[in-house]
């Protein structure tokens, strides 16, 4: 899961942004929930489809030590987050502070809620991203380790995340290349999406 990537791209698509980070926390059928939902659980779906089948994406994965293929994509999601940060100035509009700080309010209203659509683990989440500010941390070495911990924080291969940051760190320029290659397809991608959501998943629930 990106989170900062999931975030920006709600925002430049025009669609929730809670809805976007909730999708890989829900299991239950879109068609049943809130129609003000549905848009970002669809979109995030096809995010994360394209995240994993993309021949870039899986070229990067593949150039992970072969003792790693179990977090090889947590590796590459963490990089590609940490250099939207990096690079933020060249996505989008508003300074990273700016961004950051409205994204918190919105998931802030999105937490108050809790239920099959609001799920546990996703507003545990959200609250720890705010009280630690993820978003600009990712930006920065001690982001990237925050990242990979609160990823190995129980995965069924949690001792594997041990010395990631240091291994990202020398495949620097090949996740770097992947990252600015791919992220403009997948912005590209998530655009269109927008604009060809089906009609039962439109916030007004009809035709665009």
């Amino acid at each position: 899961m990106n989170i900062l990537t999931h975030l920006h791209l709600a925002e430049i698509s025009k669609t929730h942004l809670g809805a976007n980070l909730a999708g890989n926390f829900i299991t239950a059928p879109i068609d049943s929930a809130p129609q003000a939902l549905r848009q970002g659980l669809w979109l995030n779906q096809e995010i994360n489809q394209l995240c994993a089948t993309h021949e870039l994406t899986q070229e990067l994965m593949a150039l992970f030590p072969a003792q790693l293929t179990s977090i090889a994509a947590d590796l590459m999601f963490v990089s590609f987050d940490h250099y939207l940060a990096y690079y933020w100035e060249e996505y989008h509009h508003l300074p990273l502070p700016e961004f950051s700080q409205k994204a918190y309010r919105e998931l802030a209203e999105f937490a108050t809620q809790s239920d099959e659509y609001h799920p546990q683990p996703c507003l545990n989440l959200i609250a720890d991203m705010r009280s630690q500010d993820w978003l600009n941390a990712y930006a920065t070495p001690k982001g990237i380790q925050q990242a990979l911990a609160q990823r190995a924080k129980g995965h069924p291969h949690c001792a594997l995340f041990n010395g990631a940051d240091k291994l990202l760190a020398k495949m620097q320029i090949e996740t770097e290349t992947a990252f600015r290659t791919f992220y403009p397809q997948l912005m590209a991608y998530t655009r269109i999406w927008s604009r060809k959501t089906p009609s039962d998943y439109l916030p007004n629930g009809s035709a665009d």
